[in-house]
């Protein structure tokens, strides 16, 4: 007999009045990897997010979480999950270590316990040098880093991370990658949101992305970027008189249509064989007297797998919740044991 997901939803949906956040969504996470879920802003994540933490109810569908269905065993879901959301549940008035130690005595663990486990997460996520400063003085990143740290105190067997690391700096990002890495390998399975295509690189076994609700693409990271194609070749010109004309060229070697960012002066666009487009289109603006900078042949990124997929660009500021409400905070869910 197989055994069962860490995390599935079968045809999820979810109505806000006339508004369908969620439309028959489907997902699945195995024991000890991790789910990367990709989508633009207002195509459900967050939503999917709520339901499977047990802070929204779905309107049809089902959902199981570590074996628990989050309709009829909501707690037994929250006893068994990790939650870092996209709002930060740090208590301002409280240094680094007597938050973590608060999370910590809320899960049951006794003061020694307790006061061990929040040393130990500080310095997991290199924050032991301000374990007791107050959080109010921390940088955005630091305090991403601490409600990341209170997620994991119980050390969950599931772990779900909407969007955690956005605000923090490249270290930052590095340091979470690595603790998410060999939570891992510890067994611990992790759905995982996020906007950055090299993160679902460095983590994701596999991803799934959606839009308007519903799974339209999922695979391997490999595998999304080889259903957009190619190589991109990007150009900056000199001034923005010169732009269209740069556009025009890298229309000419590309296949496809040209991507302009008026504000950086930047023009991208789809190539075939990468090299040789780069060298017919340095050739051709050099015919006509013009100087491009920072010639860039990559490949595809995150808004190239969106704008095919989808539609549109992935956005860096946080997902709009389609009801109109902000999604209720992590402490909720670390809490919830009070609740019953």
């Amino acid at each position: 007999m197989a055994e069962s997901p860490a995390v599935s939803a079968r045809a999820l949906v979810k109505d806000f009045g006339p508004n369908r956040a969620l439309d028959g969504l489907e997902l699945r996470a195995e024991k000890g990897q991790v789910l990367g879920v990709l989508g633009p802003n207002g195509a459900g994540k967050t939503t999917a997010v709520r339901i499977l933490t047990t802070l929204l109810r779905p309107d049809s569908g089902h959902a199981t979480v570590a074996g628990h269905d989050v309709r009829s065993e909501p707690h037994a879901v929250r006893r068994s999950i990790g939650l870092s959301g996209q709002y930060s549940a740090v208590d301002q008035n409280l240094t680094g270590y007597e938050n973590l130690h608060m999370v910590s005595r809320l899960y049951g663990m006794s003061r020694s316990r307790a006061a061990a486990r929040a040393r130990e997460l500080l310095d997991d996520f290199k924050l032991g040098e301000a374990a007791d400063r107050p959080a109010k003085g921390y940088s955005g990143g630091m305090r991403r880093r601490l409600d990341l740290a209170g997620a994991l105190v119980a050390e969950p067997p599931v772990v779900i991370l909407d969007e955690p690391t956005t605000g923090l700096d490249p270290r930052g990002r590095m340091d979470t990658w690595q603790v998410i890495s060999e939570l891992v390998r510890d067994g611990t399975t992790v759905l995982l949101t996020t906007q950055y295509l090299e993160e679902a690189d460095a983590l994701a076994d596999d991803i799934a992305v959606i839009d308007h609700g519903r799974v339209i693409a999922r695979g391997t990271s490999g595998e999304l970027k080889s259903l957009v194609g190619g190589e991109r070749l990007g150009m900056v010109a000199d001034t923005a008189h010169e732009l269209p004309r740069v556009a025009e060229v890298l229309e000419e070697v590309g296949t496809g249509s040209v991507r302009v960012d008026e504000r950086a002066l930047r023009a991208r666009v789809a190539v075939e064989a990468g090299s040789r487009a780069l060298t017919e289109a340095v050739r051709r603006l050099d015919a006509l007297g013009l100087e491009a900078h920072d010639i860039e042949l990559s490949r595809p990124t995150l808004d190239d797998v969106f704008l095919t997929l989808t539609g549109e660009t992935a956005a860096a500021d946080e997902e709009e919740q389609r009801d109109g409400e902000s999604a209720r905070p992590p402490s909720e869910v670390r809490s919830a044991e009070r609740d019953g």
